[in-house]
């Protein structure tokens, strides 16, 4: 059985295409179910919610602490969605931009994954059994990415080597919202994003191609 059904397949725009490398840690059973949204818990499903930020409409910022991603809409108002974010060692911080943009994209895991899992495939074509989901979204010359997931279970939790993930259904709607060139903030897992009445503020972060950490003081 695949983690998608077929017309949902189709509703997600199904057509497979050859990707790069992604570096998660993964399992390529796919889950079954009707509505993967269904299954998050309320705080992880995807809502308009209350923020203050200096960041312009269109940021992408990653709340790592709390597994929210927030898609900044203006106003004070941000979209914000239930994310999975890297295990112990390997969370990360920094500013990157959105560089490319596949819909269900190949999976070809890189040589150090193999050498941890090496059960897993050499390739696997995009479709609703690929660990990468229906779309992803490639952060800088990083080997990170925004993408989906065949395992809806593994949103909220610390469980990647690095990558953002969100449900299909999830990262179908940001990919439609996204542009190439999209600024992302990535938080430290120290720092949190207050989404409510008069939240807190996030700062602007240094720019630049690659990760970076970044103080709990920049961020306030």
């Amino acid at each position: 059985m695949l983690g998608l059904t077929s017309a949902r397949a189709q509703s997600l725009g199904y057509a497979p295409v050859e990707q790069q490398a992604f570096p998660p840690d993964e399992t390529t059973a796919p889950l079954t179910g009707q509505d993967e949204d269904s299954q998050l818990p309320d705080r992880l499903r995807r809502t308009i919610v209350n923020l203050d930020t200096r960041e312009a409409p269109g940021t992408i910022i990653i709340d790592t602490g709390n597994t929210y991603l927030y898609y900044v809409l203006g106003g004070g108002r941000a979209l914000r969605y239930g994310v999975g974010v890297g295990r112990e060692g390997f969370t990360w911080s920094g500013v990157q931009s959105v560089t490319r943009k596949a819909e269900w994209p190949d999976w070809h895991p890189p040589a150090q994954m193999i050498a941890r899992q090496p059960y897993l495939p050499r390739f696997m074509a995009g479709g609703p059994g690929n660990p990468l989901g229906a779309r992803a979204m490639y952060l800088g010359s990083s080997e990170y990415r925004i993408h989906g997931t065949n395992d809806p279970t593994t949103i909220g939790k610390f469980v990647s080597s690095g990558c953002i993930r969100l449900t299909n259904e999830d990262v179908s709607d940001l990919f439609s919202r996204v542009q190439v060139g999209t600024k992302v903030v990535v938080l430290p897992k120290s720092a949190s994003v207050q989404a409510r009445a008069a939240a807190s503020r996030v700062t602007s972060l240094p720019s630049g191609r690659q990760a970076m950490s970044l103080p709990v003081a920049a961020v306030y």
